[in-house]
Formats: structure tokens, C-alpha cells, sequence
């Protein structure tokens, strides 16, 4: 079935599929990032995780049942993305257990996720859901460097809000008092966490 698979490329102002998009493929990021964001009851944008090289999206109950995205897939500057049609793929899961399993091992993942992102909003304070969301993006793409992890996804101060559930200019207060206090430095372009290990007690004090 790798026949069945097409490479497409986009750039920062296209997008993969928008919200109330018919789901038709499914796709795998091979480089570059993605992010998925939902659009709120007054219009704005809320951005909800990003997809790095090697994630599946687009394999959940919504792509199954016929239904329509539920949120919209948008570069971070140039990827490329792997897709293979819905039919094809489907066809592919009755053909092969072993990938229908590989599946089921994914929605529990996304399952993970989702739980794991409720235990972060449920955090009191701000600044502890923001060390959270640094540590674990660290964890998922940081590379090392003399001067500490470098993110290699580029954050924005709005990202960082919608993620973790709190204002933009709360944001900003907290990034600019972890620069103080020598945890992350750098700018959203370039952010490198200073000190993880401080970030890690930070997140789970």
C-alpha cells in the first residue's frame, strides 16, 4: 500500500485542511511542523497542539465516521506531509490487523494526550502549566546545545496562551520572569530552556 501514498508540501500561509473541511486523507508529518487550531465561539483562533516529523493526525473518530474536521491543520513555515485517501487507508486497516492495531494503539495515545492535557489545564497557577508545556516540548523536540535545550518548534506568546490556558499578556509576564531567573533564553524564533531540570520541579511543584 506505500503506492497509495503521496508526498505533499505547503508553505507558512497555506493550509492542510481547514475547519469544516470533508476528511478525505489521512497524514503524516515527515517535516516540519504543524499546528492545529480551533476556532472559538467569538472567531478567534485557539491553538491546541503541534504536530512535529513522525505524528499521525487526521486518525480520529471524525475521519472515521464521515464527518468533517473539527479543526484546522496549518504550517509553522515550509513541511512536508505524507497522505494516503481515506478510502485507501481503510481498505488498508481490513487488509492488515497488524496496522489496524498500530491504530488502536494511536487513538489510546491521543486518548493520553488528552488526558494529559486536562491533568495541565487543572494546575493552579499559570506559570506551572507554562514550565509544563516548555518541559514536554523539550522533551518532544529539543536539541541539545552548549547553552541548554533549543525548542526546535517556534512558539509564539499566543501559542503559548492557548495551549495552556491563560492570557497572552500572562504569557508574556511569566516568559519574561523565566528569562530573569535564567530558566529559557532567547526569543520565540529561537527559545532555548536554560535549565529543564528547574523547569521540570517548576512544573510539578
Amino acid at each position: 500500500m506505500l503506492h497509495e501514498l503521496t508526498e505533499a508540501h505547503y508553505g507558512k500561509d497555506e493550509y492542510i485542511f481547514r475547519e469544516g473541511d470533508p476528511t478525505e486523507y489521512f497524514h503524516i508529518v515527515k517535516e516540519g511542523t504543524v499546528k492545529c487550531v480551533k476556532s472559538s465561539s467569538d472567531g478567534k483562533e485557539c491553538t491546541l497542539k503541534m504536530l512535529m516529523p513522525g505524528d499521525l493526525f487526521c486518525c480520529d473518530a471524525a475521519a472515521f465516521d464521515g464527518a468533517r474536521h473539527p479543526g484546522t491543520a496549518q504550517p509553522m513555515g515550509k513541511v512536508s506531509v505524507l497522505r494516503m485517501k481515506k478510502t485507501a487507508y481503510l481498505d488498508m486497516l481490513r487488509r492488515n490487523p497488524e496496522a489496524a492495531l498500530e491504530v488502536i494503539k494511536y487513538l489510546g495515545n491521543r486518548l493520553n494526550e488528552a488526558q494529559e492535557k486536562a491533568k495541565l489545564l487543572a494546575l493552579d497557577r499559570a506559570d506551572q502549566r507554562l514550565a509544563a508545556l516548555l518541559v514536554d516540548m523539550a522533551v518532544r523536540s529539543g536539541i541539545k546545545e552548549s547553552q541548554g535545550v533549543r525548542l526546535a518548534v517556534r512558539l509564539t506568546r499566543q501559542d503559548m496562551a492557548d495551549m495552556v490556558g491563560t492570557t497572552t499578556e500572562t504569557a508574556i509576564r511569566i516568559m519574561s520572569r523565566f528569562k530573569k531567573d535564567h530558566l529559557v533564553s532567547g526569543t520565540a524564533n529561537r527559545l532555548v530552556i536554560r535549565d529543564l531540570d528547574r523547569l521540570k520541579s517548576l512544573a510539578s511543584s
